[in-house]
Protein backbone atom coordinates (compact mmCIF):
# COMPACT_ATOMS: atom_id res chain seq x y z
CA UNK A 1 0.00 0.00 0.00
CA UNK A 2 2.78 2.42 0.89
CA UNK A 3 4.60 1.87 -2.40
CA UNK A 4 1.42 2.23 -4.47
CA UNK A 5 0.48 5.41 -2.61
CA UNK A 6 3.97 6.85 -3.11
CA UNK A 7 3.93 6.04 -6.83
CA UNK A 8 0.46 7.56 -7.25
CA UNK A 9 1.43 10.74 -5.40
CA UNK A 10 4.48 10.95 -7.65
CA UNK A 11 2.29 10.56 -10.74
CA UNK A 12 -0.09 13.30 -9.58
CA UNK A 13 2.95 15.53 -8.96
CA UNK A 14 4.22 14.77 -12.47
CA UNK A 15 0.82 15.58 -13.98
CA UNK A 16 0.89 18.98 -12.28
CA UNK A 17 4.50 19.60 -13.21
CA UNK A 18 3.52 18.91 -16.83
CA UNK A 19 0.52 21.25 -16.57
CA UNK A 20 2.88 23.86 -15.08
CA UNK A 21 5.16 23.60 -18.12
CA UNK A 22 2.22 23.74 -20.53
CA UNK A 23 0.69 26.79 -18.90
CA UNK A 24 3.83 28.76 -18.10
CA UNK A 25 6.07 28.01 -21.07
CA UNK A 26 3.94 26.45 -23.83
CA UNK A 27 0.60 28.27 -23.53
CA UNK A 28 0.86 29.90 -26.98
CA UNK A 29 2.65 27.00 -28.68
CA UNK A 30 0.78 24.48 -30.85
CA UNK A 31 1.11 21.87 -28.08
CA UNK A 32 -0.28 24.24 -25.44
CA UNK A 33 -3.10 25.44 -27.68
CA UNK A 34 -4.02 21.85 -28.54
CA UNK A 35 -3.98 20.81 -24.87
CA UNK A 36 -6.33 23.62 -23.86
CA UNK A 37 -8.31 23.94 -27.09
CA UNK A 38 -7.46 27.59 -27.73
CA UNK A 39 -6.91 29.60 -30.87
CA UNK A 40 -3.61 31.42 -31.46
CA UNK A 41 -5.33 34.76 -30.84
CA UNK A 42 -6.99 33.68 -27.60
CA UNK A 43 -3.80 32.02 -26.34
CA UNK A 44 -1.83 35.21 -26.94
CA UNK A 45 -4.46 37.37 -25.25
CA UNK A 46 -4.56 35.10 -22.20
CA UNK A 47 -0.87 34.20 -21.98
CA UNK A 48 -0.39 35.93 -18.62
CA UNK A 49 -3.49 34.23 -17.20
CA UNK A 50 -2.12 30.88 -18.34
CA UNK A 51 1.18 31.63 -16.62
CA UNK A 52 -0.68 32.48 -13.41
CA UNK A 53 -2.63 29.20 -13.54
CA UNK A 54 0.59 27.36 -14.24
CA UNK A 55 2.24 28.80 -11.17
CA UNK A 56 -0.52 27.36 -8.98
CA UNK A 57 -0.08 23.96 -10.61
CA UNK A 58 3.64 24.23 -9.94
CA UNK A 59 2.90 24.87 -6.26
CA UNK A 60 0.67 21.78 -6.15
CA UNK A 61 3.44 19.65 -7.68
CA UNK A 62 6.02 21.11 -5.28
CA UNK A 63 3.79 20.42 -2.29
CA UNK A 64 3.32 16.80 -3.32
CA UNK A 65 7.07 16.36 -3.82
CA UNK A 66 7.61 17.92 -0.39
CA UNK A 67 5.21 15.35 1.07
CA UNK A 68 7.15 12.54 -0.60
CA UNK A 69 10.50 13.84 0.64
CA UNK A 70 9.47 14.83 4.16
CA UNK A 71 8.08 11.47 5.21
CA UNK A 72 6.60 10.81 8.63
CA UNK A 73 3.67 12.83 9.95
CA UNK A 74 4.75 15.97 8.08
CA UNK A 75 4.94 14.11 4.77
CA UNK A 76 1.60 12.43 5.37
CA UNK A 77 -0.07 15.75 6.20
CA UNK A 78 1.47 17.46 3.16
CA UNK A 79 0.39 14.66 0.81
CA UNK A 80 -3.17 14.67 2.17
CA UNK A 81 -3.43 18.48 2.05
CA UNK A 82 -2.09 18.85 -1.49
CA UNK A 83 -4.05 15.87 -2.86
CA UNK A 84 -7.24 17.38 -1.45
CA UNK A 85 -6.28 20.72 -3.04
CA UNK A 86 -5.77 18.98 -6.40
CA UNK A 87 -9.11 17.18 -6.10
CA UNK A 88 -11.01 20.36 -5.21
CA UNK A 89 -9.30 22.33 -8.00
CA UNK A 90 -10.21 19.53 -10.41
CA UNK A 91 -13.85 19.56 -9.33
CA UNK A 92 -14.01 23.33 -9.76
CA UNK A 93 -12.28 23.12 -13.14
CA UNK A 94 -14.65 20.39 -14.29
CA UNK A 95 -17.65 22.46 -13.23
CA UNK A 96 -16.43 25.69 -14.83
CA UNK A 97 -14.18 24.77 -17.77
CA UNK A 98 -14.23 21.14 -18.94
CA UNK A 99 -15.40 17.82 -17.53
CA UNK A 100 -12.12 16.36 -18.81
CA UNK A 101 -10.37 18.06 -15.89
CA UNK A 102 -12.23 15.76 -13.52
CA UNK A 103 -10.48 12.75 -15.07
CA UNK A 104 -7.08 14.40 -15.49
CA UNK A 105 -6.83 15.89 -12.00
CA UNK A 106 -9.53 14.80 -9.56
CA UNK A 107 -9.69 11.07 -10.22
CA UNK A 108 -5.90 10.49 -9.93
CA UNK A 109 -5.75 12.68 -6.80
CA UNK A 110 -8.62 10.84 -5.10
CA UNK A 111 -7.16 7.43 -5.93
CA UNK A 112 -3.76 8.52 -4.58
CA UNK A 113 -5.45 9.95 -1.47
CA UNK A 114 -7.20 6.64 -0.78
CA UNK A 115 -3.88 4.76 -0.94
CA UNK A 116 -2.01 7.36 1.14
CA UNK A 117 -4.65 7.23 3.89
CA UNK A 118 -4.94 3.43 3.74
CA UNK A 119 -1.17 3.07 4.17
CA UNK A 120 -1.09 5.29 7.26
Amino acid sequence: MIIIGTVLVGLVALIHAYIFVLEVFLWTSPLGRRAFGTTPEFAEQTRVLGMNQGLYNGFLAAGLVWGLIAGGNTGFAAKVFFLVCVAVAGIFGAATVSRRILFVQTVPAVIALVFVIAAQ
